[in-house]
């Protein structure tokens, strides 16, 4: 990468992206990392609570978030906001809404972002002269939809404190496998409300829920970071099982 970048800022060219080098995604060969080149139109940066996607507006892109996080959410009328999930570097941005008409969802930045843009209506050109690159983004739909599925249950049936001791392992978890642990802790950049808001949970038990397992000595959030302290009794809480870690695609 060149050095005078920042490493949050989007390289130049694809061959030196830094995601690429984690190990935590599949290897592409060197004609499809051209084409994934020419298909990326530009690059953007969104501030800290900048809007990535506008809910009920028309978008016609897909993104990579390269660095950063994000949110994806849907509000009612009144205001009551759901996150649906959170996005970290890596993930594929755009994918779940119909192309050119108004997204269903928007995506907000938790943090200061930097993304890769690619046009929607060059999709049809990756299907159909990469289709390992089609099958990689089929792939990310149903691993998506997967999620869909945890959170769904998260919410249906799981208490309070199973449902907060999930999204610290899920989210924790993530993060390891992309390299962004430090000294056996991670930026943390969810305030309780975030966490409220993903989880349906009031303000005041999501607050209580985390004290709680502060208190036994499961975790620690100080200074903005996370700090798991027994990963193995939250996991047995949450009732979250390791799977081997699969390599992700990354366009």
């Amino acid at each position: 990468m060149n050095a005078t970048l920042p490493t949050s800022a989007c390289p130049p060219a694809c061959d030196a992206c830094r995601l690429r080098r984690t190990g935590a995604f599949t290897p592409v060969q060197p004609e499809q990392l051209d084409f994934i080149q020419r298909f990326r139109a530009d690059t953007a940066t969104v501030p800290a609570g900048g809007a990535v996607v506008h809910e009920n507006q028309a978008n016609a892109r897909l993104f990579t978030l390269y660095s950063g996080w994000a949110f994806r959410y849907k509000t009612l009328s009144d205001g009551r906001r759901q996150i649906l999930n959170f996005l970290l570097p890596g993930d594929l941005v755009g994918l779940q809404q119909e192309f050119g008409d108004a997204s269903m969802h928007g995506v907000e930045a938790l943090t200061d972002c930097t993304l890769c843009v690619f046009p929607s209506d060059g999709l049809w050109t990756l299907f159909r002269e990469h289709p390992r690159l089609g099958y990689d983004i089929t792939w990310l739909s149903a691993h998506e939809e997967g999620h869909v599925d945890d959170h769904l249950l998260t919410a249906g049936r799981r208490n309070a404190t199973e449902r907060v001791a999930m999204l610290l392992m899920h989210l924790y978890r993530r993060m390891e496998r992309i390299g962004l642990v430090e000294d056996g802790s991670v930026a943390f950049p969810l305030n309780q409300q975030h966490i409220a808001d993903a989880l349906g949970l009031s303000l005041v038990h999501t607050n209580k829920t985390l004290r709680r397992l502060s208190a036994l000595g499961l975790h620690e959030l100080k200074n903005g970071r996370l700090r798991m302290l027994n990963t193995r009794a939250l996991a047995r809480i949450a009732e979250y099982y390791d799977r081997p870690p699969r390599l992700l695609p990354l366009l």
